[in-house]
């Protein structure tokens, strides 16, 4: 199937997943970050296993303490007797260190840990939003039987949304001198964040930041069965981490009850479908435009100015042997 992995070696990589070797997770997490074609098959191979995991994203500027944050969840989820996986994305590439190396130190006590998993990931030049190859690693740590998983982004543009759609609870992680915090909640994050947690709440500023985001929470909160609590944490002195993780709960509870759950994952399984149609039919698409012919005439055409992109568009859809042609060629 290309790059040296068949259907038999991924099966067998799948079982030895389930079974606990942390290397063949590994090693599945790699080939997803390969994008080769294989993905498909290891993904359709999963799907029977998914669904236990529940998935935690925490989102937020820079230095707002998320990485230490996850690392006290973690320690008091294990403590529980839960297994965890933590994905930590980064806008940065995986070989220049970095925040990789700097802010996520703090989490080596985990990397000896069975029950843990930790891998960061890079998103590879994308800017905003959370790669593809992030989401796809979510289920295969879910399909490993991970009780829960942590997704930790820094909080950019489109970050915030991709998580609310690939997280069950989203966790909106301010500090103090945060000054635009408030400016950026009323631009949408209040129906994103299903909690906020102002860290670092020893510092000058904090209680009034708590306080300004409760306003906003009691004026503007997009579900009649679910508050967002906006708590204070000490994420480095392990201070109000029990009670996020309460919190979590808390929300994990109300979406079972308000059915919100279970529609939330199908909206999930459908959104992805659309993202997957549209890629390979814009992988498609990009291929014949670098070909010769009426398409590249066409294209030709649109460039000098000779015709508009949505006429361009227009024909181009409406040229139904144009259209089957292509899905009779292989990209």
């Amino acid at each position: 199937m290309g790059r040296g992995y068949g259907k038999a070696q991924i099966g067998t990589l799948v079982k030895r997943m389930r079974q606990g070797d942390v290397r063949a997770l590994s090693r599945l997490i790699s080939l997803l970050e390969q994008e080769g074609e294989e993905v498909s098959f290891l993904m359709e191979t999963i799907a029977p296993y998914l669904g236990q995991a529940y998935s935690i994203g925490i989102t937020g500027p820079p230095g707002a303490g998320k990485s230490t944050l996850v690392d006290k969840l973690t320690t008091h989820i294990r403590r529980l007797e839960r297994t965890v996986g933590i994905l930590a994305i980064d806008p940065t590439s995986p070989f220049s260190g970095g925040a990789l190396l700097g802010d996520r130190i703090r989490m080596q006590q985990h990397y000896l840990d069975p029950g843990v998993f930790i891998r960061s990931m890079a998103t590879k030049g994308d800017v905003g939003g959370l790669p593809r190859v992030a989401k796809d690693a979510l289920k295969l740590l879910d399909a490993a039987g991970k009780d829960y998983v942590l997704i930790e982004t820094v909080g950019v543009g489109q970050t915030e949304l991709d998580i609310m759609e690939t997280t069950d609870t989203t966790v909106v992680v301010f500090v103090p001198e945060g000054g635009d915090a408030i400016q950026t909640m009323k631009a949408g994050l209040m129906e994103i964040a299903d909690i906020f947690v102002v860290n670092k709440a020893d510092r000058e500023g904090a209680d009034r930041m708590v306080t300004e985001i409760q306003a906003l929470v009691d004026m503007h909160h997009p579900h009649s069965w679910w508050r967002p609590p906006v708590l204070a944490t000490q994420a480095d002195r392990d201070i109000g981490v029990v009670e996020l993780f309460t919190a979590i709960e808390d929300h994990r509870k109300a979406l079972c009850k308000a059915g919100e759950f279970e529609a939330r994952r199908q909206a999930r399984r459908k959104k992805e479908l659309i993202e997957l149609v549209e890629r390979h039919l814009r992988t498609l698409l990009l291929h014949h435009l670098q070909r010769e012919g009426a398409l590249g005439e066409l294209v030709t055409r649109v460039e000098r100015g000779e015709i508009s992109p949505h006429r361009a568009a227009d024909q181009i859809l409406h040229d139904t042997q144009l259209i089957q042609h292509w899905f009779q060629e292989k990209v």
